[in-house]
C-alpha cells in the first residue's frame, strides 16, 4: 500500500528519541541524536534515492541504503551523524518518502501519497487505501466486504464478469472513473470451509468503500 504524507521538504522538530549507545558506551551517539532531533534543518529528496540536508553550518548530502553523510563528522571520524540520523527520523516519521519511494497522487483526494518508485497506475493515499482483510462497507447499500486486493487499474478500464467497466455501473456514476479498482468479497460468501482468496471478486470504484463499518 501507499502513504499519505507531507511535502518533499521537511523541517519538521522535534522527534521522540531513545538512547542510542556509542561503540565506546561513551555520550556521543545520544547528543547526535539529540541535536538531529532539536536542529532546525531542511531535508530534500534527491532522484538517486539520496537527501540534501540543508543546516546553519553547511549543506550535505545523505545516503540511507549507504548509511553515509558527507559531513566532516562521518566522513572524516566515520561517526553516524545528526543529518544521517534526522533522515531516518523524518523518513521512519512519514515525513518523507524512503529511498524505494516517490511521492504520487492520490486518485480520490489529489492529496500527496509515497508510493513505490517502480508504481504505476492510479495510486491511493493512507486516507483513501485499503489492506487485504480489511472489512468495509459500501457506501450504496450498506453492505460489509473484506478487501481482497487493491488493483493498479481505473474503473474506466477494468471490465467485470459481465464485459462492462466498473464506471459502466449506474450505481458508480457518483465515483470517479479515474480511480483504481478495489476488489472485494461479501462477508455473508465467506465460509471456514471457504475463504476469501476462493470467494466470488467484485470491483468497486475506491472511494465508494468506507472503512466505517
Amino acid at each position: 500500500m501507499t502513504h499519505l504524507r507531507h511535502p518533499l521538504t521537511s523541517t519538521s522538530v522535534p522527534h521522540d528519541t531513545s538512547r542510542e549507545a556509542s561503540p565506546d558506551g561513551g555520550a556521543p551517539d545520544d547528543e547526535r541524536s539529540a541535536r538531529a532531533a532539536a536542529e532546525p534543518m531542511t531535508v530534500r529528496t534527491l532522484r538517486d534515492r539520496r537527501y540534501v540536508v540543508e543546516t546553519d553550518g553547511g549543506t550535505y548530502v545523505v545516503s540511507l541504503d549507504e548509511d553515509t553523510c558527507t559531513c566532516p563528522d562521518h566522513a572524516i571520524r566515520g561517526a553516524r551523524c545528526k543529518h544521517l540520523r534526522r533522515v531516518a527520523m523524518d523518513v521512519a516519521s512519514g515525513s518523507l518518502p524512503g529511498p524505494d519511494e516517490r511521492v504520487g497522487v492520490c486518485a480520490v483526494c489529489g492529496g500527496e501519497a509515497f508510493v513505490p518508485r517502480d508504481a504505476d497506475g492510479p495510486q491511493l493515499c493512507a486516507r483513501h487505501g485499503f489492506e487485504p482483510g480489511a472489512v468495509v462497507r459500501d457506501r450504496e447499500t450498506g453492505d460489509r466486504l473484506v478487501v481482497v486486493a487493491v488493483t493498479t487499474e481505473r474503473a474506466d478500464a477494468y471490465r467485470t464478469d459481465e464485459g462492462r467497466t466498473v464506471d459502466g455501473y449506474a450505481s458508480n456514476a457518483d465515483y470517479g472513473d479515474h480511480e483504481p479498482v478495489v476488489e472485494v468479497a461479501y462477508v455473508e460468501s465467506i465460509r471456514p470451509d471457504r475463504g476469501v482468496d476462493e470467494a466470488k471478486r467484485y470491483g468497486f470504484p475506491a472511494s465508494r468503500l468506507t472503512r466505517r463499518v
